[in-house]
């Protein structure tokens, strides 16, 4: 993809102002780094603050009746039971019981709000329509940029410019006025950290901004270093780490699963897959998403072979980088659960090096919402 067919954030100028380094990313023109750089942008943001451009992911509004009753026969999450002005982390799924999609969903009262993934929006907007009954009006919001404020200070800065936020935990939403613009604000982010999604006007976005970075404690941040903080954070990448072919249970997101829709529930099944995931969670699944450490300085990459110590292949790494706040690697990675289960001695096979692999049973960091 060129640069004149990408599409452009509202905040495209003001990162080219401020000397970001731009790529191709979800069609975008994104910015991956700045003057900063992606280990001390890194740093800031488990410092301090830092401020995201994510306004390439997809905002969409659904308002009718029995929202709540059409979204939950769509994905395992229990939405019926979400609370006003709260919000809940959501997985769509297919026939097979893979993922189509991971995306945020918010019961509004008159309406739900949900972000899903930029690659994924439009796919995701044809497939919501063709499934939802047709009195359920649905709408993408073109209109609205979307800034992520994340960080131990984020909470600090976001009460000076809007002081009804400083009470909300983790996963509420509301409407209020920030720095003197109307924005929708969820407790919630990327990074394992405290902070808030702010959805914008696109003709404010800028103004927005700029008023957030005026703040002694904020630094703009790029796509490299958000890929970083949600590795630590052990937070799934769509497309990387979980697809269409990657259900639930072998993602390790059964955490994911509301109770109430679990086998033996109240609501369970009814969504596509559920009897494919209802077999998975009583027979288990070939292989798992894990986390590992790496006893060795040099980084291990998506796509490495994850072997026994005879060289036969166990498994592949989804996500692999380096880790700024801990200094050293870190893998996120798909493996057999017979050797998983036994035990096995794990190695990474870096260009026919194998590098021992320890399985963690935490993040990399801790996760750091603020739950009240």
């Amino acid at each position: 993809m060129t640069a004149e067919v990408l599409k452009n954030t509202a905040l495209n100028a003001l990162h080219r102002e401020l000397g970001a380094k731009m790529v191709p990313f979800a069609g975008y023109d994104m910015p991956v780094q700045y003057p900063l750089g992606v280990k001390q942008e890194h740093l800031h943001v488990r410092s301090a603050a830092g401020l995201f451009d994510v306004s390439h992911m997809g905002q969409i509004r659904l308002r009718g009746d029995n929202i709540a009753q059409a979204l939950e026969a769509l994905m395992p999450q229990d939405v019926i039971g979400l609370a006003v002005d709260r919000q809940r982390y959501g997985l769509l799924t297919n026939e097979q019981g893979g993922i189509r999609d991971d995306l945020m969903f918010a019961n509004c009262g008159d309406s739900f709000m949900l972000v899903v993934n930029a690659a994924c929006k439009d796919q995701d907007y044809a497939w919501l329509r063709e499934n939802l009954p047709e009195s359920i009006q649905m709408e993408m919001l073109v209109d609205r940029g979307l800034l992520a404020l994340q960080g131990p200070a984020a909470r600090k800065v976001m009460t000076r410019l809007a002081p009804e936020t400083a009470n909300m935990v983790f996963m509420d939403t509301r409407s209020c006025e920030v720095a003197g613009i109307d924005c929708w604000l969820s407790c919630s982010g990327y990074t394992g950290e405290d902070g808030f999604e702010i959805s914008v006007p696109a003709a404010d976005a800028e103004s927005l901004a700029r008023r957030l970075l005026a703040e002694a404690e904020v630094e703009f941040i790029g796509l490299g270093a958000r890929d970083s903080l949600r590795l630590e954070a052990g937070l799934c990448l769509y497309g990387h780490d979980m697809d269409e072919n990657i259900s639930p249970i072998a993602a390790n997101l059964l955490w994911a699963i509301s109770k109430v829709r679990r086998p033996g529930e109240a609501r369970a099944g009814n969504y596509p897959g559920a009897d494919v995931i209802a077999k998975q969670l009583t027979e288990g699944t070939a292989e798992k998403r894990v986390l590992l450490d790496v006893d060795a300085r040099a980084p291990v990459r998506e796509g490495v072979n994850i072997v026994n110590a005879d060289g036969g292949v166990l498994g592949r790494v989804s996500s692999g980088g380096f880790g700024p706040s801990i200094g050293r690697p870190l893998v996120m990675a798909y493996v057999a659960t017979s050797p998983l289960t036994k035990n096995e001695p794990l190695f990474a096979d870096v260009r026919g090096k194998l590098l021992p692999l320890s399985l963690r049973q935490k993040p990399f960091v801790e996760q750091r919402y603020y739950r009240g």
